[in-house]
């Protein structure tokens, strides 16, 4: 069989028979966990200690290295590690913050976390969806603070453009990277950048995710906040030996476990190999669509940094797309949609009624995600297309 394999994750043992490639259920999302992750846990559980410790702090350390910055806070999610950036930066009631409405719901969430208010902003178009330059400088008022870019599917944001909007307007840049772990330029936009290791991304550690900041002190002031504002953690106080610690802020508990922390530096070592066995699928994919399937249209121009996170593609907009979910549920292939536009949902309708996103509803309307992750290889990426192209037809 033809493999693009990056890792074969070790099968649990024993091992049971290998389906046969037509009868393998086809997961859009499929961590790549094995002997290695196994061997670190037991080591975390061996050693006693498995709260905050010395792997975090290792974690930290190689996943700042990679990004190109100086040092990295590891937090429970990126859901944790947005908030705490946008409290650091005491965004609060009357603030306004610029985010898109192609996101997970997380991103407008952290707004109202800190008590600010989200202005929902469209994607530039349904072949460039990211957020919008131009809707974004319609939508800025003296209210508003700050922006979240979202670097959606894995597809790294235009920097200059949005640098230049941010200087222009005295606004504070953050980015959503929950899609982009090993993005090279990702976590370097702005003032701080929040991560995911969530199940369903290109590294995991089950849940958690991770905090990059420029600035030292804003850096500091997210990894106190991320322990309940306290000035020593226990780690800390166990080497000092001495159980005192003060409280100098408001924090919250964002903390990462040594569990956590030892599974992240496992993937970590393999996210590189992970993310060209990504780009590579993808350009399979792009050629056979092209080929095979030209009424689907392909999102983001070739040749845009990415990590390839998912793989979003439009239907026509004559098809039904549920008919097309359904028959390749049939044949054992799971699809998903990113996102329902956070803007439509009931919560935000209630209470920011209104809002109208074109490009952002039209994408969203034909919008299907198919299957991809390491595990994949060329003759399951085939299999997508063909199963696609025939729902199409029938």
């Amino acid at each position: 069989m033809e493999t693009l394999a990056a890792r074969a994750p070790e099968a649990l043992d024993p091992a049971p028979p290998e389906p046969t490639p037509e009868a393998r259920r086809l997961l859009v999302a499929e961590p790549c966990l094995g002997r290695e992750e196994k061997a670190a846990l037991t080591e975390v559980i061996d050693s006693g200690w498995i709260t905050m410790g010395e792997r975090v702090q290792a974690f930290e350390r190689a996943f700042a290295n990679m990004h190109g910055t100086e040092d990295a806070v590891a937090v429970s999610s990126c859901t944790a590690g947005l908030h705490l950036i946008l409290h650091a930066l005491r965004l609060g009631p009357g603030d306004e913050v610029l985010v898109p409405s192609l996101t997970f719901v997380a991103t407008a969430n952290c707004v109202l976390y800190v008590g600010a208010t989200p202005v929902f902003i469209d994607i530039a178009s349904t072949g460039l969806p990211l957020m919008s330059l131009e809707d974004a400088a319609a939508k800025c008022t003296p209210r508003t603070r700050a922006v979240i870019l979202v670097h959606f599917a894995g597809y790294l944001v235009d920097p200059e453009p949005w640098r230049a909007f941010a200087d222009e307007h005295g606004l504070v840049l953050i980015e959503d990277a929950a899609h982009a772990a090993g993005l090279s330029g990702a976590g370097t936009l702005g003032a701080a950048a929040a991560f995911s290791f969530y199940g369903n991304k290109n590294m995991t550690t089950a849940e958690g995710g991770m905090v990059v900041a420029r600035d030292p002190a804003l850096r500091e002031a997210i990894r106190q906040a991320r322990g309940h504002g306290l000035t020593t953690g226990t780690f800390q106080r166990l080497n000092s030996r001495t159980p005192t610690y003060d409280v100098t802020m408001l924090g919250f508990n964002y903390r990462m476990d040594e569990m956590r922390a030892a599974l992240g530096l496992v993937q970590l070592s393999h996210l590189r190999e992970w993310n060209e066995t990504r780009r590579a699928l993808t350009r399979l994919y792009r050629s056979l669509l092209r080929a095979e399937c030209p009424e689907v249209s392909l999102p983001f121009e070739e040749g845009r940094p990415s990590v390839h996170h998912i793989m979003p593609v439009l239907l026509p907009a004559c098809a039904e797309r549920q008919a097309v979910i359904d028959a390749l549920g049939e044949r054992g292939i799971q699809t998903t949609i990113h996102y329902p536009p956070a803007h439509r949902l009931s919560f935000y309708r209630a209470h920011h009624p209104g809002v109208t996103l074109p490009a952002t509803e039209a994408f969203a309307a034909r919008e299907l995600t198919l299957p991809l992750h390491p595990r994949m290889n060329q003759h399951d990426v085939r299999r997508v297309v063909t199963a696609l192209c025939e729902a199409l037809v029938a």
